[in-house]
């Protein structure tokens, strides 16, 4: 067994050094232009739905014709597919654009103008979000771009700390909280039961307090025994809570990122304002696109299936990945990661103070890795640890290199904080 780091000597630690040094030059000298900075689907992900563009003939259904102006929720087709998807009533889905990024954004965006019910947020002096770290830097921007104060909130292998949640919606200023419910981006766990009960339950002094529920990988498994998450939805009805929170998602990395299909679900109440405002928005949202995928799945099933052929391109990926850091770092004390069962991410914590340093002995070295300090809100990482690994971009032989090259930085790094204390 590998002697751990902080137990070496200054000798040992530099005799390791040269040893890395050798590879990582090594390395250097292939000249390569690796990128695992974003969850991007692969080409071989985005050729398995090369069919939907063909799939309709005909574009008038029942009389009304998709091609045309009208329809501003979303065909009925394509929210009755979202409903059985989600476990939820057609009547509480709205059918949107290709990215649920805009819903989210267009959501705060009310909430800022217009109010959910309630004193708009842009008269007030401050509002507050809960963040759960680390956690999807595109919340973190569309919080940063409206001024929202961003908090903090750890989390651990069941979900965030619900203590500190509960403590803090005490306050009136607290305003929400977005989250990734279902192998978050970037841990990839999955909030258990008895954490989404308590979100559920939850009694803030703001009536307007809103829980972002960002369903992005609700059916993106790996394995056929990932943890399912429990719909929260049949749960807030039990706590008077229905209004508490609004759910996105959307075929992003189900079919193709630029061109999905999204979809928010609310309660009666919020559907009704959401329907409000976009009569002010727009006249509708692509409703040839929500044809050809209703035809392309057909009902949920279709969906799932559809799925299980992206989890035999990427389940090897995040295996090569997990191999490389188990291998290298496993029995070193200077790192440590969650192995995750679906979503798109692999959450790597290295010893505090060489999150920053590893990133840039990559870049070095040829190899994009997400922006250390993303992972937090402002970009600020208090550890320094944390490093997003996104497996599904690179082919499978670029992806070994990467992952190689990172864990010999990661070690290097951790290397130079040691021998320099």
């Amino acid at each position: 067994m590998s002697k751990l780091y902080t137990q070496m000597s200054r000798e040992e630690l530099m005799s390791e050094k040269a040893l890395l040094e050798k590879r990582y030059t090594d390395f250097k000298a292939k000249n390569l232009k690796l990128d695992m900075s974003r969850g991007k689907p692969g080409a071989d992900q985005l050729d398995l739905s090369n069919g939907i563009n063909t799939v309709v003939e005909d574009y008038v259904v029942d009389g009304v014709d998709y091609r045309n102006y009208g329809v501003l929720d979303g065909i009925p087709s394509c929210k009755e597919l979202f409903a059985e998807l989600m476990g939820v009533e057609a009547k509480n889905v709205i059918i949107g654009p290709n990215a649920s990024l805009q819903l989210m954004f267009d959501y705060i965006s009310q909430c800022f103008t217009h109010g959910m019910g309630s004193t708009p947020w842009c008269k007030l002096d401050k509002v507050k979000f809960l963040c759960p770290v680390p956690g999807y830097d595109r919340h973190f921007t569309i919080c940063e771009h409206f001024g929202i104060e961003m908090i903090n909130i750890p989390m651990n292998e069941e979900g965030p700390d619900m203590d500190a949640i509960e403590e803090l919606v005490e306050d009136e200023s607290v305003k929400g909280m977005f989250c990734v419910p279902r192998f978050s981006n970037p841990s990839g766990i999955v909030f258990s039961d008895a954490v989404v009960e308590r979100i559920a339950s939850l009694n803030p002094a703001a009536d307007d307090f809103r829980i972002i529920w960002d369903n992005a990988y609700c059916v993106h498994a790996l394995e056929e025994d990932a943890p399912k998450l429990l719909n929260i939805f049949d749960i807030l009805p039990k706590y008077n809570n229905e209004d508490m929170v609004v759910e996105v998602c959307s075929t992003s990395k189900i079919t193709f990122p630029g061109a999905g299909v999204s979809a928010i679900i609310a309660s009666d109440n919020n559907i009704a304002m959401i329907k409000k405002r976009l009569n002010a928005q727009t006249i509708s949202y692509d409703k040839m696109n929500q044809y050809r995928h209703v035809a392309y799945f057909k009902n949920a099933d279709g969906i799932l299936n559809h799925m299980k052929k992206h989890a035999k391109i990427l389940k090897p990926k995040f295996d090569i990945v997990l191999h490389h850091l188990e291998n290298e770092l496993g029995s070193k004390g200077i790192a440590s990661w969650v192995e995750p069962k679906g979503g798109y991410f692999i959450s790597l914590d290295v010893y505090d103070g060489c999150a920053k340093r590893t990133g840039e002995l990559c870049k070095e070295a040829g190899v994009t890795l997400t922006t250390v300090g993303a992972t937090y809100p402002y970009g600020v990482d208090p550890h320094d640890s944390n490093i997003r690994i996104a497996p599904s971009y690179p082919p499978v032989h670029e992806l070994d290199l990467a992952a190689e090259l990172l864990c010999i930085c990661v070690q290097l790094a951790v290397i130079e904080k040691l021998t320099n204390e």
